[in-house]
Order: C-alpha cells, then structure tokens, then sequence
C-alpha cells in the first residue's frame, strides 16, 4: 500500500493560517488607530473652526477686575493705570481677540500673566502672551508642560512657587494660593484683596459637574477639600470667577459644596455595600444632580471619576 507522509504539508499549513491570523489581527489593529486618528483630526479641525466664530466678551466683576468669556476657561482681568494682569488665557487662536478685549477694558501695557493649572483651554494663548509680560503659576505647572512632547518654552510660567506669593499692582494686592490635589496637582486660587474678587480656576464649576483630572494629579476628596477651604477663607460678599459657567457668589460655591460631598457619600456607601461599577451607573446620581450634567461631563463620567478616585 502507498504510504504518504503529510506532517510536513500540514505544519506549513498551519504556520500560514497563523501568519494569516497575525496579519488580520494587524491589519483590524491598523485600521483602529488609522480611525483613531482620522476622527482626532476631524476633532481639532472642527474645534478650530468653531473658534474663528468665538467672540471674547467682558463683565465686571468689582472694583478693577473684570471677566472675559469666549471658549475655554473663564479668564481674570485686573485693569489698573499702572498695568494689566491676566489670570488664564483660553486658547491660541483666541489670542489677539482675548488681547483686544482686554485692552478694551483699559489700554495699558501687560504686566502678569498668572496660570491657575496647565490644562490647554486654560493657558493655551501663553506662548502670545508670554511676549508682553512674565508667566507666573505654581511650580507643577511648568513641570506638566515641560512633560509634554511638543511644548513651547514661550508658554512656561518663568515665577514659580510652591505654596504662594503676592503680586501688587497699583493699589491692588493679588494673593495666589496653591491648593494641594484637587483638580489636578498644580491648582491655584487668585484673590484680589481690594476688589474682593476670587478667581477660583477649575476648582469651581458653576452650575456644572467638575472635571477631576485623575491622571494630573486630582483628588475626588482633595477637591472637595479645597473648595471648603475657599469657602472658609473668603470673606461672605466675595465676588466669584469660576473656572467655567457665570459670575457667582458664595452661596453657589456652598451649594457646590454640598453637591461634591453627597457625590462622595453617594459612590462611597454605594462601594461599601458592594455594588459593582455597573450597578452604581445604572442607579445614577440622584435626580437632585442630574441636571448638572453637560457635554464634557455627562452624569456617567461623573460617577466613573468617583468610583476609580474611592474603590
């Protein structure tokens, strides 16, 4: 009888349906970073034609200090005769229309340029800015941006500190606070004494859930920390910039408060008791604070950030 021996036809089939599977399972790869990719540039090209129609309005806040709006983080304006100060300053292709609003509060020369935190939307025009007058903020600050591949040195703070320092302008003393582990690890508060004006960064999200930045060092319960130390260390009347939503007061920041230590409980006990992620998403917030939802913080990425900050 004719014996043949097919091992090694066999083998070699084997190893091609391998190469195939790898290959495929490259291919399938290559198309989800090739897609990836595609809707990330999608993204910054819609963002960037969205703020050619941004227009940069200002509000008076009390005495010199002013706020301008227009996309991003609320920026602070001291405008004396002496000199300006910005706290923030959005992004780059807001640039020239941030400076030409500011200058029309009062047409004087920049002084300060203050960064609450190192977040894009926050200190994306530094680098334009940074031309004028020197950028002060917390030393985290410069260490995050300096991490990031394709930084500007333009866009650096070039005063750091640690724990604070005053700026005094005119008759204006700008007291900055650096509060440790919040909404990330390089947080600062900026109180105008005279004016009693207090621009808050993100550690305040008016009308809104906050963006806890896990990954840059942010603390569910440091946050919550850090707005009731504003609440105690402000004087009751005091005029509030948040980081994002409408010129407050203190009654919203307790209000606020009130909502991010409910929050905490809420997932805490939830934790304790043993239910599962899922199961704490299915349950929600409570209908008390669904309406704080918005397009960047849905009330399920609120309750995400707590779980991963508290399991």
């Amino acid at each position: 009888m004719l014996s043949v021996d097919f091992t090694n036809d066999l083998n070699q089939i084997g190893k091609m349906k391998r190469v195939r599977n790898i290959l495929y399972k490259g291919y399938n790869r290559m198309k989800k970073i090739v897609l990836c990719l595609s809707l990330l540039i999608t993204s910054f090209y819609s963002v960037a034609q969205d703020l050619t129609t941004v227009e940069v309005s200002s509000q008076k806040a009390a005495g010199d200090v002013y706020m301008l709006t227009g996309a991003g983080g609320n920026i602070g304006v001291l405008a004396t005769d002496q000199g300006l100060l910005l706290v923030d300053d959005q992004f780059q292709p807001l640039a020239e229309k941030i400076e030409a609003a500011m200058k029309s509060i009062k047409n004087n020369q920049l002084k300060y340029i203050v960064n609450t935190h190192y977040h894009g939307d926050h200190i994306g025009s530094n680098a334009h800015f940074s031309q004028y007058a020197p950028i002060v903020a917390h030393e985290n600050v410069r260490n995050r941006l300096m991490k990031k591949e394709k930084h500007q040195t333009s866009s650096l703070p070039v005063v750091t500190y640690q724990d604070g320092l005053k700026i005094h302008l005119a008759k204006e003393e700008i007291q900055l606070t650096h509060l440790p582990s919040g909404h990330t690890d390089g947080d600062s508060i900026v109180y105008f004494k005279k004016a009693n004006v207090l621009h808050t960064g993100d550690l305040f999200f008016q009308g809104r859930f906050p963006y806890i930045d896990l990954d840059g060092g942010g603390s569910v319960r440091g946050y919550l920390n850090n707005v009731n130390y504003m609440i105690e260390h402000t004087p009751d009347d005091v005029v509030i910039i948040p980081g994002h939503g409408e010129l407050t007061n203190k009654i919203e920041l307790k209000l606020f408060a009130q909502m991010l230590k409910y929050s905490i409980e809420h997932v805490s006990n939830a934790l304790t008791a043993g239910k599962t992620e899922q199961e704490i998403l299915a349950a929600g917030i409570g209908d008390q604070y669904k309406g704080l939802a918005w397009h960047f913080i849905t009330e399920e990425r609120w309750l995400k950030t707590l779980i991963r900050d508290l399991n």
